[in-house]
């Protein structure tokens, strides 16, 4: 069964297992679903409302790109965890004779790369949520506010998590170009995000406050 598909309690009891699988790369990516889902609740929320019949359509546009997000980091979830374990595979492999050194030697390096670009694919995908967010929190119903600005907490948690996932696994690839323009892409994706999240915020502190 794949980890998206266990309950709550399932999930959490695998996550505290002593399996080191699935972890930190699996939780941001799950982070950044339950963002999107609270992006789609504010777009339930609001369309239907004559209040906001303005923007109806506008929100019927972010709850379809917003749940197509939802997928995506939900499948993500699964995608982390498999790419852990092919990566514990690579290291398992066999290294008695030279040839076999090097054929494992090359396995976990390939693996090292897939393990980086998973949670780097929650990161870039982070953006495109927190985008979504901005939308809901300055057009979306205003009582549900505060759920525009959770979202938006989840999504930053999500892309700071995912960043950490990438650098870890960085520093053991030897390919000197890989590493240095996913370095560059992680630090230019997490001021994007870090940015992006504090607009959302200000905007959801005004309007909690002129309430």
């Amino acid at each position: 069964m794949k980890l998206i598909e266990k309950s709550v309690t399932k999930f959490l009891d695998e996550l505290a297992s002593k399996s080191p699988a699935p972890g930190g790369g699996s939780v941001a990516a799950l982070a950044g679903s339950l963002g999107s889902a609270l992006t789609s609740m504010v777009c339930h929320l609001t369309i239907g409302k004559k209040k906001y019949a303005g923007v109806e359509k506008e929100m019927k546009k972010i709850l379809d790109q917003s749940e197509a997000l939802r997928e995506k980091f939900a499948a993500l979830v699964d995608e982390d965890t498999e790419a852990f374990n092919k990566l514990m595979e690579a290291y398992g492999l066999p290294k008695e004779s030279d040839n076999q050194n090097a054929l494992r030697t090359a396995a976990i390096q390939e693996a090292t790369k897939e393990a980086a670009l998973v949670p780097l694919s929650v990161m870039n995908h982070i953006i495109d949520a927190l985008a979504l967010t901005r939308v809901v929190a300055e057009k979306g119903n205003t009582n549900s506010i505060s759920d525009a600005g959770v979202s938006a907490f989840m999504l930053r948690a999500a892309a700071e998590g995912a960043a950490l996932n990438v650098q870890i696994n960085l520093q053991t690839i030897i390919d000197s170009e890989f590493v240095g323009w996913r370095s560059d892409e992680v630090a230019t994706l997490l001021r994007t995000a870090q940015s992006a999240t504090e607009e959302i915020l200000a905007v959801v502190r005004k309007k909690i406050n002129n309430a």
